[in-house]
């Protein structure tokens, strides 16, 4: 008989059937004689990523009209921006930054409620449960809907980038382009990787979810310098915003992609890198999130805290 928690729960990935236990791998299905290798687990976890992403990369560009208030409204939250800027005869490279941070700020209301919320939901309509009995990684799941919101938000957040350039005629340099897609891409994962991270400790630690997406949503947006250039906020809280991947990320974009950006933080090429390892530490950081709220669920029967 296999060990139970006080409530009936097996703790052991032995007592389910093969393939269905809920920290289920290949290993378990090998050994069971269940027929799977590791080649057809990575295709299950594959096929689970695609699965969770085609909702966001398909689905939802399926109603345009969600498609064009997520585009054209972010642009006219930024134009207030602009004519501060100009009403104040600020260099013009400032309205090129505004455009900009308006543009990638939809990555952080992303991460929050697209990302970091999301089991917490999955969790209220009855389908978490789904995820932790399929055979498969969680961090597939995770991965899944990562990659999905990367490229919903991207259609928004490159449709409001042209808009509000094309409508303020602001101009870009282009003799930095590799660098400037490294930079960018390496910002996207570092970013997301911090929204799995999100995703756990929510559902463990958040009897309301979006009272903390909520919480963190205005502050960073003064923090990570949005509508401004960080270096602003002096070095040592720059440096500590830096936690928050776009700080660094959208600083560096703004020097590789404007002529006359002399604000940066760090050279761009510095703050490329710092993002490249925020993002091995925010995934290595998942997965610990993942398998620890994993035990909780198999040893107690229970996904949020005892008195939630």
């Amino acid at each position: 008989m296999p060990e139970s928690s006080p409530r009936g729960i097996p703790e052991s990935a032995e007592a389910y059937p093969t393939g269905a236990a809920p920290g289920g791998t290949a290993a378990h299905s090998m050994r069971r004689g269940g027929g799977h290798s590791a080649g057809s687990y990575l295709v299950d976890n594959l096929r689970a990523l695609w699965g969770r992403a085609y909702v966001r990369v398909v689905g939802t560009n399926r109603e345009l009209s969600w498609l064009f208030f997520d585009t054209v409204l972010p642009v006219l939250g930024v134009v207030a921006y602009v004519y501060i800027y100009r009403s104040i005869k600020a260099p013009e490279v400032f309205v090129g930054y505004v455009i900009l941070g308006g543009a990638i700020s939809a990555y952080w209301l992303h991460v929050l409620w697209g990302m970091g919320s999301t089991f917490y939901f999955d969790k209220q309509s009855g389908q978490l449960e789904l995820f932790f009995v399929a055979p498969i990684s969680r961090m597939a799941i995770l991965g899944g809907m990562a990659f999905g919101g990367m490229v919903q938000t991207t259609v928004r957040a490159a449709g409001a980038l042209i808009l509000g350039s094309l409508a303020f005629g602001v101009k870009y340099r282009t003799d930095a382009l590799g660098l400037l897609v490294v930079g960018f891409l390496v910002t996207l994962i570092a970013l997301y990787g911090l929204g799995m991270v999100f995703a756990s400790l929510f559902l463990l630690h958040g009897r309301e979810a979006w009272h903390l997406s909520n919480l963190l949503q205005e502050p960073i947006f003064l923090l990570c310098g949005f509508y401004f250039p960080v270096r602003a906020l002096g070095f040592w809280a720059a440096a500590l915003a830096g936690v928050v991947p776009l700080t660094l990320g959208l600083d560096a974009l703004r020097q590789l992609a404007f002529a006359d950006a002399g604000m940066g933080l760090l050279p761009a090429g510095v703050e490329v890198a710092i993002n490249a390892g925020l993002a091995v530490l925010y995934l290595v950081g998942a997965a610990l999130a993942l398998a620890h709220m994993e035990r909780i669920a198999k040893r107690e029967g229970r996904l949020t805290m005892r008195w939630q």
